[in-house]
């Protein structure tokens, strides 16, 4: 017999479900010695390999049977002999992409060695019987973070190019290497550019405009024409609050703000306040009045019409998405200030969201409320990091090896500046949306969240969706995204697009000749599956950007004398790009 909690609300309002003393210690235990189950995920998933003996066997058969070819194939190079690898690294896995792992025999045999048994393992861990899916993902990649770092890529004596570089150099490169390791101790992080490789303002987020709104949530920029005339509706972009907005403006050739401009739009842009601990009671619902309505609502009366272009963007598209199903309950549908909106890489269906979910449970966050509850806000470097290991070898070993190994300088990548230039965020609003998005998936159910004083239900949204996704996008993956087609009004026309590339240079996509990228665009059905439209929509070479100019120019209204930059309502607030994005 065991004595129970009576169920209550914590402090934010959530609710504990009733639990023993003994599952309150293992719960308390793991949420302050493992709150993301690095280590307890792996135990478990060895303790149900051991409780399944039979499927243990017929594992342990097939990587003795991967063992034995390896065996003649260490042979058969030991002697000299041409042997193909048994264990071929991923296409886009580059640690041994030098020629040296693969003409030196000693070196293939320890790539070989250790691909065997990465392989194998995680191979296992993704199957392990008697435990969830979720549990195996889990399990399967905590593994694979753990491989990745005992890579023997990752150590001088086990890297024959780190070895080479250091006699070519007269032992230089590793001199550079520890002064590079000394330089990110005192940040206390793996950098991937120099900090003043380059400068908002001067070098980044320089197209011409002024901010002509600010409250204690954001800044509004609009951005000077560069056409004598421009569609009488204008765009408005809200960005997303993880990060800073000019990842849409890095520099002239790369500038979505700049080409929008330059098609003869008037474009607008939030740039969100780096929250204080003093906004740490700043709502999801905040986010959306002070925000989204109050942003909308701005652009319209500057430029005296009734609808908006609205453009969402990661997390700043989930919250567009809310605020249409809100915006449809509050004002009906047919006086929606949105004309039509477009969504960047953005999720509203969470049940599977990639590889974060090993992040998500009901452990981790509750531990991150606890240390967001001391400051008031979650670090942006924090959330920077767990981004990072998602894709560990690119984003984190690369540099390990590059900068401590090889001694090579930092390249100034303007992208990579933007990465680490976080920004942080507010802990009522963060815990409610890691709650109710992540852990609950709420947003897809009919009026299960009630936002500023409405039941938000998606299907109430009938205004035409532009939805543009990444093929390789690791955060908001393209599959999940894709369900947006399904909790939207069946009479909303919708145009899906899948570009190539990831979650930053799949948005980040400026036409260029010839082309590098590639996509793919339809109107989805309401119930047909992602395979099914990839099926039928046809690769088109080139950036979707100028497919998109397309859809908006169908629905930009005529042509009128552009505007100027500001107005005597409206005055310039500071020059582009305003204040917010330069707070650290």
């Amino acid at each position: 017999m065991s004595a129970s909690v009576l169920s209550s609300k914590d402090h934010k309002g959530f609710s504990l479900d009733a639990v023993s003393p003994l599952e309150m210690l293992g719960d308390n235990l793991s949420r302050h010695l493992d709150p993301f189950g690095v280590t307890t995920s792996m135990l478990n998933a060895q303790v149900a390999w051991l409780m399944h003996p039979q499927e243990m066997v017929r594992a342990m058969s097939s990587l003795s049977g991967d063992l034995m070819a390896l065996q003649a194939h260490v042979m058969r190079r030991a002697f000299g002999i041409p042997s193909s690898d048994v264990i071929q690294p991923n296409a886009d896995d580059a640690r041994f992409a030098d020629q040296v792992w693969e003409n030196a025999p000693t070196w293939d045999i320890i790539k070989e060695w250790y691909l065997a048994f990465t392989h194998r393992l995680q191979d296992m861990y993704y199957e392990t019987p008697g435990l969830s899916d979720r549990e195996r993902r889990r399990a399967a990649f905590w593994l694979r973070k753990w491989l990745n770092a005992v890579a023997p890529t990752n150590f001088f004596w086990a890297n024959p190019v780190a070895q080479h570089k250091y006699v070519e150099s007269h032992g230089k490169s590793l001199a550079n290497g520890f002064r590079n390791f000394m330089r990110d101790a005192q940040v206390r992080n793996i950098q991937m550019v120099e900090d003043n490789a380059f400068e908002v303002g001067r070098d980044l987020a320089v197209t011409p405009g002024k901010v002509i709104f600010r409250n204690r949530l954001l800044e509004i920029i609009h951005y000077t024409p560069t056409t004598g005339q421009v569609h009488s509706v204008p765009l408005l972009i809200i960005t997303p609050w993880i990060n800073k907005f000019y990842i849409l403006d890095l520099n002239p050739k790369k500038s979505m703000a700049k080409y929008l401009v330059d098609q003869g739009f008037s474009v607008f842009i939030t740039s969100w306040k780096n929250p204080t601990p003093e906004m740490s009671a700043i709502t999801f619902d905040d986010y959306l009045r002070e925000g989204v309505h109050e942003a909308v609502e701005v652009v319209r009366d500057f430029c005296q019409v009734p609808k908006v272009h609205l453009v969402g963007y990661c997390i700043g598209g989930t919250l567009v998405s809310t605020y249409m199903a809100w915006a449809n309950r509050q004002f009906g549908a047919d006086k929606v200030p949105v004309a039509d909106w477009t969504l960047f890489t953005t999720l509203t269906d969470f049940s599977h969201p990639g590889d974060i979910e090993v992040f998500i449970d009901e452990t981790s966050v509750r531990a991150l409320e606890e240390a967001m509850a001391k400051k008031g806000y979650l670090e942006g470097n924090e959330m920077a990091s767990a981004f990072r290991m998602l894709r560990s070898n690119s984003l984190v070993w690369h540099y390990w090896v590059h900068s401590y190994l090889y001694g090579e300088a930092l390249p100034p990548f303007d992208v990579l500046f933007w990465n680490m230039d976080t920004t942080r965020m507010p802990y009522a609003m963060h815990s409610f949306y890691l709650r109710e998005m992540y852990l609950h998936n709420n947003l897809i159910k009919r009026d299960k969240l009630t936002i500023a004083g409405q039941a938000i239900d998606l299907r109430r949204i009938t205004q035409p969706l532009y939805a543009v996704t990444a093929e390789d996008d690791h955060i908001a993956p393209w599959a999940q995204c894709y369900r947006i087609r399904r909790y939207v009004n069946v009479d909303a026309p919708v145009r899906f697009v899948l570009s190539t590339s990831g979650h930053i240079l799949g948005i980040v996509n400026p036409p260029v000749n010839p082309p590098k990228r590639a996509f793919w665009a339809g109107e989805p059905q309401p119930n047909e599956h992602y395979e099914d439209w990839l099926k039928r929509s046809q690769k088109q070479p080139g950036t979707w950007w100028e497919d998109w100019i397309r859809w908006l120019q169908e629905r930009g209204g005529e042509l009128i004398d552009a505007l100027p930059v500001e107005t005597r309502k409206y005055p310039a607030l500071a020059d582009a790009p305003g204040t917010y994005v330069l707070e650290k």
